[in-house]
């Protein structure tokens, strides 16, 4: 528990092993909060929402979404719940923290996984777990209610993301049902959360990348932290009240042949203000085949690799400390 940056954030000290190298450190610049970042209206007609989520994917990778029908209070108890959950008093939290490579287990850790063998840490407290009602069994007992709230964000979350992977396959040109069954059997919560850090210019919540996922599906609060490349210049995604961050993963941006686009971003801290952020990741199955869809590739538009399991991607991943792009060199064409 002693590893927990939130057990310890008040002493207002930043320990060397959490300073990024100088041209990985986000700096004193204050990025914008942008309104160029799309918000999709989910209610719009299919032929619009289908050309609009198309654009997004293509040019941003990442957009919001709002009217999209998960239940605001399933959004707002979720988000209350994880508040209460990371101000639980220590021992309420002390089994989670214990290490095990159970899949089906609870983790909560500082930083990653592979805190002890990572040359620098993220400021933040991150709780992980499977989705699949198998696990539930598994899911934290306290705060009460987070066994009922959690399943029913998640099972919210899943139906839109296979909504909005429904649209996407209309607009590119896949068949109906694609990504149903095992390209999207796991789901993956991760819920980050990152206290005030007393020097917000020299460490990350969470550094750029790509999501080795498909789709990511994220609830944000109102303060900010979220940010994504675009163009070479860092961005603000502006948190919208009951609205989900939605990001193309890049087994997606794999499976469509480079027809959409996954988006790179980064979380920076703030000095001031706890920050909280409910993450679900729609994970293929270990074994499932990756490969571009049959019907994006054509002449002019030769598939970019060939074939792999996911896990062998996800390994390639974690040992090029989250290179998106070195994991699937292996496998290019």
């Amino acid at each position: 528990m002693d590893k927990l940056v939130s057990s310890w954030y008040n002493d207002q000290s930043l320990p060397e092993s959490y300073i990024f190298p100088p041209h990985e450190r986000p700096g004193k610049l204050l990025v914008p909060r942008c309104n160029t970042v799309p918000v999709i209206d989910l209610s719009d007609t299919r032929t619009n929402l289908v050309h609009q989520i198309l654009k997004a994917s293509q040019e941003f990778g990442l957009f919001q979404v709002v009217n999209h029908g998960v239940p605001p209070n399933i959004m707002s108890e979720t988000m209350s719940v994880f508040h209460k959950f990371f101000e639980l008093p220590a021992e309420d939290k002390a089994s989670l923290t214990v290490y095990t490579n159970d899949p089906k287990r609870c983790k909560l850790v500082t930083s990653t996984l592979d805190y002890d063998r990572e040359k620098i840490h993220l400021w933040r407290d991150v709780l992980r777990h499977p989705c699949h009602p198998d696990c539930i069994e598994f899911w934290p007992r306290k705060p009460l209610r987070y066994r009922e709230v959690v399943a029913a964000c998640s099972i919210e979350a899943k139906k839109l993301g296979l909504q909005i992977l429904e649209l996407l396959c209309e607009g590119i040109g896949i068949e109906h049902g694609y990504f149903e069954h095992e390209l999207t059997e796991d789901l993956l919560l991760r819920a980050n959360h990152y206290p005030p850090c007393p020097d917000p210019s020299l460490t990350l919540g969470i550094p750029k990348h790509f999501d080795p996922d498909i789709l990511t599906i994220l609830l944000q609060e109102h303060i900010s932290g979220l940010q994504v490349l675009k163009d070479g210049e860092w961005i603000g995604v502006r948190p919208i009240p009951n609205a989900f961050v939605v990001n193309i993963g890049y087994i997606l941006q794999v499976i469509s042949n480079n027809k959409l686009k996954g988006a790179e971003h980064r979380v920076v801290t703030n000095s001031s203000d706890h920050r909280i952020s409910v993450v679900f990741c729609m994970n293929p199955a270990g074994n499932s085949n990756i490969e571009p869809a049959k019907s994006v590739v054509t002449a002019t538009n030769p598939p970019l690799c060939r074939g792999f399991q996911f896990k062998e991607f996800l390994d390639n991943f974690y040992s090029m400390e989250g290179d998106a792009d070195l994991a699937l060199q292996p496998f290019k064409l």
